[in-house]
């Protein structure tokens, strides 16, 4: 058997599915708004005094804090169904496509929500390991309810689902920092693969 792992933005895509999310759900004006309001956080996260998930959290309580999972859940479904086809970069989809007429085990492996990224990867028979919203009450608290997946996370929840010694051939597709613990789990390791 023989397994691939795709990260998600800007490896698949060629923007950040967050912030094209955030601009669907609430609208452009509201957006950027935000980003004004946020900016004391961001300089604070570009400084590096901020983790990549307390920042992500910041964001996502900004804008969706207290929303109803049904409400949030509805917008981010018609947003991956409807949208995120326009941000993939041609070449990924091909390479997923390729994987999938193999016979090998395609995952994304993403630190962007499970909630837009779920009906994407349902539509294209790919299994998702992402990061999930806390919910309490029906309720988006803001928080995350499992770690940011990211860095070595990612391996964290592979290795969960997955026992990697059964597999023949592991291949790993990233372009960030995030992504290089993933890549060294495989024997066959590509960064920033699609961008020609």
């Amino acid at each position: 058997m023989n397994i691939a792992f795709f990260d998600f933005d800007g490896t698949i895509t060629n923007k950040d599915s967050l912030a094209h999310f955030i601009k669907f759900a609430v609208g452009v004006p509201r957006y950027y708004l935000g980003l004004i309001i946020l900016s004391p956080m961001l300089i604070i996260y570009i400084l590096k005094f901020l983790d990549n998930q307390q920042a992500k959290e910041k964001l996502i309580s900004h804008y969706f804090l207290n929303w109803s999972a049904g409400k949030f859940q509805e917008i981010a479904n018609r947003y991956s169904n409807a949208e995120i086809d326009n941000i993939i970069r041609p070449k990924a989809l091909e390479k997923i496509k390729w994987h999938q007429e193999q016979g090998h085990k395609v995952v994304l492996v993403s630190a962007s929500i499970e909630g837009w990224l779920q009906a994407w990867c349902d539509k294209n028979n790919i299994q998702l390991l992402a990061t999930k919203l806390e919910l309490v009450n029906g309720k988006l608290t803001g928080k995350f309810s499992t770690p940011n997946c990211y860095g070595q996370e990612k391996v964290n929840r592979i290795k969960k689902v997955f026992n990697l010694n059964e597999y023949e051939n592991i291949y790993a597709y990233g372009d960030s920092t995030g992504d290089i613990q993933m890549l060294n789990i495989s024997n066959f390791k590509f960064m920033k693969p699609f961008r020609s």
